[in-house]
């Protein structure tokens, strides 16, 4: 499955990290990387909570 990040709403707070670091990382700059794309169905689980805690509305899953 594929993970979208609207970097243009996202404030970069870290939930999704603290979540799923494996895919989600905050900088030195205080702004999101993403660090996989395509993520592997055994993280699912962790990836919805982490759509679901995203204050922004900022991530979506396709697939």
């Amino acid at each position: 499955m594929k993970v979208n990040v609207d970097f243009g709403k996202c404030e970069a707070n870290a939930l999704c990290m603290g979540i799923l670091p494996e895919v989600f990382e905050v900088n030195d700059d205080d702004e999101l990387e993403l660090l996989m794309e395509d993520v592997p169905e055994e993280l699912r689980g962790r990836l919805e909570e982490a759509v679901r805690s995203c204050p922004m509305t900022a991530i979506s899953i396709e697939g």
